[in-house]
């Protein structure tokens, strides 16, 4: 009988915890404002997000710079000093290999945003008063 190699669908258990670790690991480091860069200085940084890869070598870190302003610049700034913060958070993670971390703007805030908008669209609005009419007959 042949196995199935397929993969699931989603992350794994694993990949999920040690995503969340690199996360902890990297609110940490710039919360004590261990990389100094000029497009950093003044910038609170949060990380709602990380990815893993199957393998656990790479970590799509997803960052959004309080009040969204130069969230690209800063962005450029974490991977411009990766090395150096995967250097930072290897010894908190408590793993053989550190994951290569990659830093990307974290967008769904403005999706949720967007979504919120549609909501409260006179449209939609509109549509959901009918459906309240149409409850009540």
């Amino acid at each position: 009988m042949k196995k199935d190699n397929h993969t699931p669908a989603g992350p794994s258990q694993r990949m999920l915890r040690v995503g969340e670790l690199v996360r902890h690991a990297l609110a940490a480091v710039f919360a004590r404002g261990d990389v100094e860069d000029e497009a950093l200085s003044g910038a609170v940084i949060t990380v709602p997000e990380v990815r893993m890869s199957n393998d656990l070598k790479l970590a799509n870190a997803y960052v959004m710079p309080l009040g969204g302003q130069r969230a690209a610049e800063i962005v450029d700034a974490l991977n411009r000093h990766r090395k150096f913060i995967r250097g930072r958070i290897s010894p908190d993670l408590g793993l053989k290999f550190a994951p290569e971390v990659k830093f990307f703007v974290d967008t769904t805030f403005d999706e949720y945003g967007r979504i919120d908008a549609l909501l409260r669209s006179e449209r939609v609005q509109r549509d959901l008063q009918g459906d309240n009419e149409d409850d009540k007959a």
